[in-house]
């Protein structure tokens, strides 16, 4: 009797044993797939968000720490908002990175905080950066990129003046835009059109600049895909260069 009892203990071991090894795989999997899909090397990197942006991008507020906190040593970030016009710095370039993921908070979500457009305070966030320390520059823009300040039609929101103006702002300073569509209170919240000419936009910003525009149809889910895509990005770009 002992030994037939000692013999089902020792097969619930190992059925315990077994059971643990294929729970434990994927952990460890997850584990170095986040650690691959990490930006390798040191960035100078501006978070900009446009604050009138539909308010479940507050959702996103954590994906955005975490990348943020997982950037190796030695990188600066930045973190400001167009927000009514003007350009809103929460945190000018710091190495305290923790400090910078701090600064970020839910955008306003409505028309109230509209921008002019989205490119004049682009432009204003590229003349922050610091001068040449070694690191790459990148900004990430959070934006519907719709520029209607002179007009709604293709000529004057896909190749709008500001938007000119600040991809002439990136090239001179060596500045990389990429940017995340995400709609906002106004006209991108429900206008195909208008949304149709602020991702174009966007993706010739982020095109002419040597970044990248990350979207997903008209709306969007998470920015957990985005930020993947981006730090491989980063890091095939830096083998490439």
């Amino acid at each position: 009797m002992t030994r037939k009892l000692y013999s089902a203990f020792a097969a619930l071991l190992l059925v315990f044993a077994a059971s643990y090894s294929v729970s434990a795989l994927p952990e460890g999997k997850t584990a170095e797939t986040r650690a691959a899909a990490r930006v390798r090397l040191p960035l100078n990197l501006a978070v900009l968000v446009q604050d009138d942006l539909v308010s479940r991008v507050g959702n996103e507020l954590e994906v955005t720490r975490s990348f943020i906190r997982e950037l190796p040593a030695g990188s600066r970030v930045m973190v400001a908002y167009v927000t009514s016009g003007s350009l809103q710095v929460r945190q000018p370039f710091t190495t305290d990175l923790e400090q910078a993921t701090k600064a970020l908070r839910v955008p306003i979500g409505s028309t109230s905080a509209s921008p002019y457009n989205p490119y004049t305070e682009v432009r204003e966030a590229l003349k922050r950066f610091p001068a040449d320390n070694g690191n790459r520059n990148a900004m990430l823009l959070v934006s519907d990129g719709l520029d209607v300040s002179r007009g709604f039609d293709a000529a004057s929101s896909i190749n709008s003046v500001d938007l000119q103006r600040a991809v002439r702002e990136a090239q001179k300073r060596n500045v990389a835009v990429y940017s995340f569509y995400a709609p906002s209170a106004g006209l991108t919240s429900w206008n195909r059109t208008a949304i149709s000419f602020g991702q174009s936009a966007l993706n010739r910003l982020s095109k002419e600049t040597g970044g990248r525009a990350f979207f997903q149809g008209s709306s969007f889910v998470t920015f957990d895909a985005y930020f993947r895509d981006l730090s491989r990005t980063l890091n095939q770009q830096s083998i490439g260069e």
